[in-house]
């Protein structure tokens, strides 16, 4: 389904964020990046669906190149759901408005269609009744669901998390991390930026350890969690399991 070949980036001649990154993800695979900061996880995922430009390497998503300049990158967009840190909704907009706009303006879905599908996913994960609010009125747990809701609603082939928990008070994680083990438990491709190790163990078919920019590791689940290769992944490991 998504494929990364050989990815160089550079922010400046100076600082190259990616190193040679080469991985891929199986159609109704759960691939989870995890590192330390600044290792270049999140850049990796925002070049799946280019919202970062890469300066050398191929990515490839259900056959389609994301570098190729003839590439529709907006319809790709369309087709690669993305869940933000900081949910990204429309302010002015109330929630039902939120999940329809994209499917209306870009799938060209009619009106009653977008709500329809709109309050499907909003039962979905929880939140139907707060249908007619504004975002400032839930609470970050409950937005970051609607977020996850909205990129669903664009019917998409895989969907990309850049630490959708980071910015969430602890009370609040469990009940997006639970709506993210629904999806994964229905097949949903998914690639996760997450220091979730809970979650990974739950769910991941695969862990990606990135550091400084290289992909140090790339093992099925139990090899990474039972015995990393790298002295890197293991002193990540024991910091981040010993909180």
């Amino acid at each position: 389904m998504i494929e990364i070949s050989h990815v160089d980036k550079w922010y400046s001649t100076a600082f190259q964020v990616l190193k040679d990154c080469t991985t891929n993800v199986a159609k109704g695979e759960v691939v989870v990046v995890c590192g330390p900061s600044g290792s270049g996880k999140s850049t990796l995922i925002k070049c799946v669906n280019a919202l970062e430009p890469f300066q050398k390497g191929d990515i490839t998503v259900d056959g389609t190149k994301v570098n190729d300049p003839r590439t529709d990158l907006p319809k790709l967009r369309a087709r690669v759901g993305m869940v933000f840190q900081h949910f990204e909704l429309f302010p002015h907009l109330k929630i039902i408005d939120n999940l329809c706009l994209a499917q209306e303006k870009v799938l060209g879905r009619a009106h009653d269609k977008a709500v329809t599908k709109g309050m499907m996913l909003l039962e979905r994960v929880g939140l139907k009744e707060h249908a007619q609010k504004f975002p400032a009125q839930l609470s970050g747990g409950q937005q970051q669901r609607v977020a996850i809701a909205r990129a669903l609603a664009m019917d998409p082939i895989a969907m990309l998390f850049d630490e959708p928990t980071s910015a969430l008070d602890p009370e609040m994680i469990s009940e997006v991390l639970d709506v993210m083990v629904d999806l994964a438990r229905e097949g949903m491709t998914m690639m996760v930026v997450t220091h979730e190790m809970g979650f990974a163990r739950k769910v991941a078919n695969r862990v990606i350890f990135m550091d400084r920019g290289e992909i140090v590791e790339d093992a099925p689940k139990d090899d990474f969690f039972g015995k990393p290769r790298s002295d890197r992944a293991q002193k990540f490991l024991s910091k981040i399991l010993s909180h």
